[in-house]
């Protein structure tokens, strides 16, 4: 039986991957040590999650207490596995959270993938290793493509990013914000590890990563944040850009789709920008527009007209490098069905809680 290391299990694309896995024979082992609740507080905690796949898997799931900083541990745990795939999804998420806790961003998303690497370097380097990377490696120089004010979102007037940014776009001279860094660093020691030792591994460059699993808070988790205030009638801030700032959407069950494909075909220190494309994009207030349709309730807000540090204005996704190595794959789950899905999720746990 093929054995799955999935790190951050407890996570939006941790979970769904775990549950996606079993459901294909595998036996999952996550390590997950809750730390979401000490960077967010108890909204981000996600015992909930580890729970509910405790529950649903059963004998097929293995939870490990574990933080990723912890270098002996680690590579105990891959030696006692041996896992014949490692999903990295752990870290510390938000550039905003980041610049108040510089050590414990730089010591989780760039020490602790130098530990998983160096761990399955030494018990099992025939693995393939998915890294989930970020779009903010390319810090705000998305910001420096000429963009097209329309009546709701900024876009592309740059007919060569028609189709969004592709992986050749650079993430040299820009402002990352801390935690822009702390992923760049991740992100080229794994294409290392692969480069270097032959290790079959690949980032994934995420966009805005969403779905009905989603422990949203106001410094990370967009949509699913947006749905949580909307439902309970809390201020949404929108922060700078006139609110027409886009994003492009993808639901993790096509993430875990994607991984999925390439652990079945890995290829060596490959590079892809994970995101919903043009047709999941959304600005702000077309945001707003479609949690308003599901649930009923106009969303309150206020805006700020400071930006926040290294934000992009406009990134969407280009996924024609994705589709051209794994042309059985491509986006399966629409933006609205993705809000609606949150809505009705978001929906339940707010009447279990009452």
């Amino acid at each position: 039986m093929r054995k799955l290391l999935v790190t951050g299990s407890s996570g939006l694309i941790g979970s769904e991957v775990a549950v996606h896995f079993a459901e294909r024979g595998w036996q999952i082992y996550g390590l997950d040590n809750n730390q979401r609740a000490v960077f967010f507080g108890p909204q981000g905690d996600t015992r909930w999650n580890q729970s509910r796949l405790a529950i649903q898997l059963g004998s097929a799931f293995h939870h490990h207490e574990l933080d990723i900083r912890d270098r002996q541990g680690v590579l105990k745990l891959l030696k006692d596995i041996r896992p014949d795939a490692i999903v990295h999804t752990a870290a510390q998420p938000s550039h905003d959270r980041a610049a108040a806790i510089p050590f414990d961003d730089f010591d989780t998303n760039a020490i602790g993938t130098l530990n998983l690497l160096e761990a399955v370097r030494q018990a099992c380097p025939e693995s393939p290793f998915v890294h989930m990377s970020t779009n903010k490696v390319y810090g705000d120089r998305p910001n420096t493509i000429t963009l097209t004010e329309l009546e709701t979102r900024w876009d592309y007037a740059d007919p060569d990013y028609a189709d969004g940014i592709a992986e050749s776009f650079s993430i040299d001279q820009s402002k990352h914000s801390l935690f822009g860094a702390s992923k760049v660093a991740a992100d080229v020691m794994v294409q290392e590890y692969g480069r270097y030792f032959g290790i079959p591994t690949c980032c994934l460059r995420g966009g805005c990563l969403t779905g009905p699993n989603h422990s949203g808070v106001e410094l990370h988790g967009f949509l699913s944040y947006l749905v949580k205030c909307n439902l309970e009638g809390r201020e949404y801030k929108v922060f700078g850009y006139k609110g027409k700032q886009v994003r492009d959407n993808i639901h993790s069950h096509d993430v875990a789709r994607f991984i999925e494909a390439f652990i079945n075909t890995p290829r060596v220190a490959e590079v892809y920008n994970l995101g919903g494309g043009r047709a999941n994009s959304c600005s702000i207030w077309e945001a707003f527009k479609l949690v308003e349709k599901f649930s009923g309730k106009s969303q309150v807000y206020t805006y700020v007209d400071e930006n926040r540090i290294g934000d992009h204005i406009c990134y969407i996704s280009n996924l024609a490098k994705m589709r051209e190595h794994y042309p059985s794959w491509d986006i399966s789950v629409s933006l609205e069905e993705t809000v609606h899905q949150i809505y009705k999720a978001s929906s339940q746990r707010i009447e279990q809680l009452n």
